[in-house]
């Protein structure tokens, strides 16, 4: 069942003593920090499963109490639907912008279907991506997003069906919109029925057949519409972060199936002026030789403005300089990062006339030091 055995309490970072609201308290910091939606790591979502299950034990008092007298024996032979069925996790995450459904594809992906009896099928979920400048990573705030998606159809209500009439059930499977071809099979124990179980032909999936269509959408029950929707990002927002948007997805397959959801992709627009990395920004400033050498006062557009920036005296190509807290806003909301300059000297190509008789003074004068191995 565990991923990695490691203590529960050291995984949340808590003491064995730990009441419940600090061991609650303690899992929100770390799921903020792990979730899938927010860390692109490749171990984040490993991490992910660890901080869920020991949340799963030490917040039940009757599951913390075997664990603490018998350690992982004592929740050993528990199931997903054991762990994690009683876990309200829209309630502990509500406003965090994070989704967190029982029975979601995020946990259905790591631990199983849970409570399928309590939740009608779902409908995949819708992935696009936006890019946004470095000033609104910067500060945050509304982005206006655009989509398309099939939603169920307003006249047939998604069954299909012409007003008036009804679908009728599928003969083939009964309803189920499965068919389960069985054989009998020879093995090393004896003979054993096999049982494979594959989408209905006759229906597709959907358990219902539609004699008289639905004209608005041609019997499918769905029709595309054109969705516009504003999402606020947050300050600092790293490049990849998702943002979830539940029940915005694709319909399910039956009328009463929850949507799934759309998840907005935050990508940084390319900057001529920067590039980024994390919350540091970087930036290369060509100086001539002359600016090099006796350094020189330099205007440079931050996101904040202009500044003065003073190249020392003897810059050497390749030298970095760092303006520190003039990068974009730590996304924890924790002070800024760096702007980094990056120092290159440009030797000219060609002189003129003027130039090159002072370029030969100025040999004269320094003469180049030349190596003989």
């Amino acid at each position: 069942m565990v991923a990695a055995q490691r203590d529960y309490y050291e995984v949340l970072g808590v003491s064995s003593k730990a009441n419940s609201k600090e061991i609650k308290s303690a899992f929100r910091k770390l799921v903020m920090q792990y979730h899938p939606d927010r860390n692109k790591e490749p171990t984040a979502q490993e991490k992910f499963k660890e901080i869920a299950e020991a949340y799963a034990v030490l917040s039940d008092p009757k599951k913390r109490a075997d664990y603490d007298s018998r350690g992982y024996a004592g929740v050993a032979d528990f199931s997903s639907e054991d762990l994690f069925g009683g876990i309200d996790f829209e309630e502990i995450f509500r406003g965090s912008g994070l989704h967190f459904g029982v029975g979601s594809d995020l946990f259905s992906n790591f631990f199983g279907h849970l409570h399928p009896h309590s939740r009608s099928s779902r409908g995949r979920d819708i992935e696009i991506s936006i890019a946004i400048p470095l000033e609104k990573v910067n500060s945050g705030g509304d982005e206006t997003v655009s989509y398309s998606r099939p939603v169920s159809c307003p006249i047939c209500h998604g069954d299909g069906a012409k007003p008036g009439t009804k679908p009728r059930q599928c003969e083939a499977c009964k309803g189920s919109g499965q068919q389960i071809n069985s054989r009998q099979a020879h093995r090393e124990l004896g003979q054993v029925l096999v049982q494979h179980i594959v989408t209905c032909p006759n229906c597709h999936g959907r358990g219902w057949v539609v004699d008289h269509p639905c004209e608005a959408c041609k019997g499918a029950g769905k029709q595309d519409k054109d969705e516009v929707l504003t999402v606020t990002i947050p300050e600092g927002a790293e490049e990849g972060l998702v943002l979830r948007i539940p029940a915005h997805g694709f319909p399910g397959e039956k009328p009463n199936d929850e949507p799934g959801d759309l998840l907005i992709v935050v990508h940084t627009q390319p900057d001529s002026r920067f590039a980024r990395h994390g919350a540091d920004l970087w930036r290369t400033e060509v100086l001539t030789v002359p600016d090099a050498a006796l350094g020189t006062e330099l205007d440079l557009a931050t996101l904040d403005g202009q500044v003065s920036v003073t190249i020392p005296p003897g810059a050497q190509s390749g030298e970095i300089l760092r303006l520190r807290g003039k990068g974009l806003v730590q996304p924890n909301g924790l002070g800024h990062g760096d702007l980094n300059l990056r120092l290159t000297v440009h030797i000219p190509e060609r002189l003129t006339t003027e130039e090159r008789e002072l370029y030969k003074k100025l040999q004269t004068i320094a003469p180049t030091k030349h190596k003989h191995v």
